[in-house]
């Protein structure tokens, strides 16, 4: 039986002609952590939930308040919309989230999705290089001045948003950037978050917080993680 993942709406929503941001965490945790730089920077509120009985059943108290695990903040004004995780997921969940966000995006009518992922360097090369799912995505690559990815493979959700955008002409652009993957890369964390701001008309990060954000959202994945470890030979069969 196939998983599913269910989104739970906070009101209406008027995204049309916007943006999404996929912030599952990849390698390491530069993506959650540089989206919810951009979160804290900009004026963003909670507009949803996104759950699944495939999920870990597990609830994140921050400021003595409970969270799901995976939240939807949206900005208004800039009709960005952004899917916030603590969560790594399984690889099995992995095809049917993309599908998931896919859907959201075409229901909102979002005009591009922006996701992430990392590729595990000690090199410390901060280039980063995007590829787009079409030809309008891989346009708006080039006139943001960025480099597009002319060969090489794209893993996990990122990849999967790549194959589905293309075939039903939804933009999307992944940005791949380089990490040591070991705990909150600052560097990475930044420059990612500046180059999504590059791609999203009117959104900004707030560098000089993002270490105090890493630093939280680091402690918060690895809790996470720790309380999901013994759950997933049983929820991933």
């Amino acid at each position: 039986m196939s998983p599913k993942i269910r989104i739970r709406e906070f009101g209406k929503l008027d995204l049309e002609g916007g943006y999404l941001v996929d912030g599952f965490p990849s390698i390491g945790f530069s993506s959650a952590i540089a989206t919810e730089s951009m979160i804290h920077t900009s004026q963003f509120r909670l507009a949803g939930v996104v759950d699944s009985e495939s999920f870990p059943p597990i609830s994140v108290i921050q400021d003595g308040k409970p969270n799901f695990t995976t939240r939807i903040f949206v900005n208004d004004d800039l009709k960005v919309g952004v899917f916030l995780s603590y969560l790594t997921l399984d690889q099995s969940l992995h095809r049917i989230t993309a599908k998931t966000m896919l859907s959201w995006a075409k229901k909102h009518k979002i005009k591009l999705i922006v996701s992430s992922v990392a590729i595990k360097s000690t090199t410390g090369n901060g280039e980063m290089i995007c590829i787009g799912s079409t030809e309008s995505a891989r346009n708006k690559i080039k006139k943001s001045g960025l480099k597009v990815l002319e060969h090489g493979t794209v893993p996990g959700i990122p990849g999967m948003l790549l194959n589905e955008g293309s075939v039903s002409d939804q933009d999307v652009i992944v940005i791949i950037f380089h990490t040591d993957g070991k705990g909150p890369d600052f560097q990475s964390s930044a420059e990612l978050c500046m180059t999504m701001s590059k791609l999203i008309p009117g959104s900004s990060c707030d560098i000089s917080s993002l270490q105090k954000e890493a630093e939280k959202a680091e402690k918060i994945i690895k809790e996470t993680q720790e309380e999901t470890n013994y759950l997933k030979d049983f929820m991933y069969r």
